[in-house]
């Protein structure tokens, strides 16, 4: 009786947290930089996601195609994600917030225990 109360319970508790994982925030795609000189693809890479630039127009700040962020993060909320990423290029390591919607993504980027931030807005590719 007490195995099958504890089997009950994890089938409980894993179907609550692959509901919670279909709803969170999925960034995966191909988005275009609001000031127009970024093309990216955000898609899983191991456990992690990745966002590799694809097309970088102006190249006079060091950004090239194949750079690339290596991101760790979790559901903050249905549309809110929160975590790390690195820049291997740059070895640099920031916080980062992923705001996703149907027609855009939000994200937040900070150094210095979040004293410097920068936020960046994304439309999809065509």
């Amino acid at each position: 009786m007490r195995i099958a109360v504890l089997t009950a319970c994890a089938a409980v508790i894993s179907t609550a947290a692959a509901s919670y994982a279909q709803q969170s925030a999925d960034p995966s795609g191909i988005w275009l930089r609001d000031d127009g000189n970024a093309r990216v693809r955000i898609a899983p890479c191991g456990g992690k996601i990745c966002a590799t630039n694809l097309w970088i127009g102006d190249t006079s700040k060091g950004e090239e195609a194949g750079d690339r962020l290596v991101m760790s993060l979790e559901p903050k909320s249905a549309d809110t994600l929160a975590g790390t990423a690195y820049d291997a290029k740059r070895n640099r390591t920031y916080s980062i917030t992923v705001q996703v919607s149907d027609k855009s993504l939000l994200t937040r980027g900070c150094i210095l225990a979040g004293v410097l931030c920068k936020n960046v807005r994304w439309q999809p590719a065509q």
